[in-house]
C-alpha cells in the first residue's frame, strides 16, 4: 500500500513563506504525475500545483508566480515552496499522486496566513 506523508505546514505571517513535503513509500517513477491540492473551510478542493513524470509542471491561477512545486527522485518526494502567503492560501493542502489509475492522496497539512 502506497503512503503518503506531508509535513511542512503551520501557522505564517501575510507576506511570508513554507515549504511542504511530502514523501513517498514507493519510488516516485511509479506516478504519472504528483502534486498539491488544498480544500480551504465550506469551498471546493482546488488544484495549487502538480508535476508530471515527464517534468512538466501546472499551477492553480491564484498560486501562479508565487508557488513552485519540486520532487526529488532520490528521497521520493514532492515539495511545495509557498511565496508571499496570503489570507486566501489558508487551507488543507493535500498531496496526491496517480498510481496506476488511481488517484492518493495523503492526509493533508493545515496552513494558516494570518497576522
Amino acid at each position: 500500500q502506497v503512503q503518503l506523508v506531508e509535513s511542512g505546514g503551520g501557522l505564517v505571517q501575510p507576506g511570508g513563506s513554507l515549504r511542504l513535503s511530502c514523501a513517498a513509500s514507493i519510488s516516485i517513477f511509479n506516478f504519472n504525475q504528483m502534486g498539491w491540492y488544498r480544500q480551504a473551510p465550506g469551498k471546493q478542493r482546488e488544484l495549487v500545483a502538480v508535476i508530471r513524470r515527464i517534468g512538466s509542471s501546472i499551477y492553480g491561477d491564484s498560486v501562479q508566480g508565487r508557488f513552485t512545486i519540486s520532487r526529488d527522485n532520490f528521497k521520493n518526494a514532492v515539495y511545495l515552496q509557498m511565496n508571499s502567503l496570503e489570507p486566501e492560501d489558508t487551507a488543507v493542502y493535500y498531496c496526491t499522486v496517480d498510481y496506476q489509475s488511481t488517484t492518493l492522496w495523503g492526509q493533508g497539512t493545515q496552513v494558516t496566513v494570518s497576522s
